[in-house]
């Protein structure tokens, strides 16, 4: 098995696990850069990520311009995936969705700050990137790439940005990094909200979202998570 065809199928593993984690319904996606190709992406053709097989994965520029033609209907907001891997060539993975723990951080004006031990890998906290800013009233969807370099200005170097009445992007060193934030990024969010009505939130300190783990410099416990998510979304025995 090539490298290629392996990156695709956890591509497509990353789909179904964000379906079945609750992060994406009929709407969202997951991109990956082509590693033997830094000005190229893999992203599925427009479908629902429950659905989505190693047949429909597209290969597009950073222009968000399919490399081969297609006729397939493709993602509209393709701009957010394009945009981010230009501006950072540490990213390798993209996630966008609307996940409905997360809204509420996309409507009002409380930050997403880390308040659980798992979230610090959000950093102290979320930009928040408003459309309306440079762009006036729109339907808060990003389908230029003008739009895409905006968003991605906002989300520097950070690993996550609160898209404004929207939803958010999440960024990774990989698939399961990627994958792995966009949890901490529901969970944190779920926890938050919960707790709100008990009184105030006690957020994690910036040397607490800053301090090294024993082990992070390994995969270990990164692949025991995603081999706890491949089986819940029933793509391992």
């Amino acid at each position: 098995m090539s490298d290629i065809q392996s990156l695709i199928q956890d591509l497509v593993a990353a789909n179904r696990i964000l379906a079945a984690e609750g992060l994406c319904d009929a709407y969202g996606h997951i991109s990956v850069r082509n590693p033997d190709n830094p000005e190229t992406y893999f992203l599925s053709r427009s479908r629902s990520p429950e659905l989505v097989t190693e047949d429909d994965i597209l290969e597009f520029n950073l222009d968000n311009s399919p490399v081969n033609p297609t006729e397939v209907p493709i993602y509209i907001e393709r701009p957010i995936h394009g945009a981010v891997f230009e501006a950072r060539p540490d990213v390798m993975s993209v996630i966008h969705n609307h996940c409905y723990e997360v809204l509420p951080f996309a409507i009002t004006g409380t930050p997403m700050r880390p308040a659980i031990h798992n979230a610090k890998r959000l950093g102290e906290t979320a930009p928040v990137w408003d459309i309306r800013d440079k762009f006036g009233d729109t339907d808060l969807l990003v389908t230029t790439n003008d739009q895409g370099h905006d968003l991605a200005a906002t989300l520097g170097g950070e690993k996550c940005a609160i898209m404004r009445g929207h939803g958010c992007t999440v960024t990774g060193a990989n698939i399961p990094d990627a994958v792995q934030t966009a949890i901490a990024m529901k969970n944190n969010a779920q926890a938050i909200v919960r707790a709100l009505p008990l009184g105030d939130i006690i957020y994690l300190t910036p040397g607490e979202v800053n301090a090294a783990s024993p082990g992070m410099a390994t995969l270990r416990g990164h692949d025991r998570a995603w081999e706890y998510l491949l089986r819940r979304a029933g793509m391992s025995d």
